[in-house]
């Protein structure tokens, strides 16, 4: 092998490393993000109504998970909670008698469903699979996020909270509450406004050049009727002398 040949080899020796390590710590990465409790989609608009899931992954090696207590926010609650049925699964809904009167949407409450528990019927969650709790949640309050902390407890005993709040500088913690950002019924209105926005000029455009090419085609037919009509006198005028 030439010193040439020998060079280009462990380049590419060191290029295969580094993208090997790269993508394990990506998967590591991701992995570790995998193994939280998190709401699905991360992010709605205030106003509406929509449904909100909960991926609760199990863990464990050996245990399964057979409860899962999810915590709804009491100062900025919903006026209208409904839990998806499960197969296998037991729900129970708590409602708690709010301090005085919150208002959300048409919705004046005295008391609101401020958790929902799910208890499994029989064996539960196995190690290494995950299942979605999906809660009906509306109007959603018009707040900057909302955090859901949850309790999951194994048949083996152990019990995770998963209820640390995620600082600002977004460095997330060991084991940070689901987290639900809300959009205001105004920027999502905007954002919308402004996506669809563009396709008004390429609808001009195309209008324009139609209207040029129906132009073009008119011309197009005049100039052929100006032409047959010429070559008409032309031919009628020889005939004229002829006779003359």
């Amino acid at each position: 092998m030439t010193q040439h040949h020998r060079s280009t080899a462990r380049r590419i020796r060191r290029a295969t490393t580094v993208l090997v390590a790269g993508g394990a710590a990506l998967l590591l990465g991701a992995g570790t993000a995998l193994a939280h409790v998190t709401v699905t989609p991360e992010s709605v608009v205030a106003g509406g109504y929509t449904t909100i899931g909960f991926r609760v992954p199990n863990e464990s090696d050996t245990a399964n998970t057979t409860k899962v207590e999810i915590q709804l926010p009491a100062d900025t609650p919903f006026g209208f909670v409904s839990a998806q049925q499960i197969p296998g699964w037991t729900i129970d809904v708590i409602e708690t008698a709010l301090p005085a009167p919150v208002t959300v949407g048409n919705f004046t409450l005295d008391e609101a469903v401020t958790g929902v528990t799910f208890t499994a019927d029989g064996a539960g969650l196995p190690p290494h699979e995950f299942t979605v709790f999906n809660l009906l949640v509306g109007p959603v309050p018009d707040v900057a996020s909302m955090q859901f902390p949850a309790v999951q407890t194994y048949d083996d005993g152990e019990v995770v909270s998963w209820s640390e709040p995620t600082p600002g500088s977004g460095e997330e913690p060991e084991h940070p509450a689901p987290q639900l950002t809300i959009t205001p019924v105004d920027t999502a209105t905007d954002q919308a406004g402004t996506e669809s926005a563009p396709s008004a000029p390429a609808t001009d455009t195309t209008a324009r050049v139609l209207g040029i090419a129906g132009i073009v085609v008119g011309l197009a037919g005049v100039g052929t009727g100006l032409v047959l009509a010429r070559g008409r006198r032309s031919r009628a005028v020889p005939d004229d002398r002829g006779a003359a």
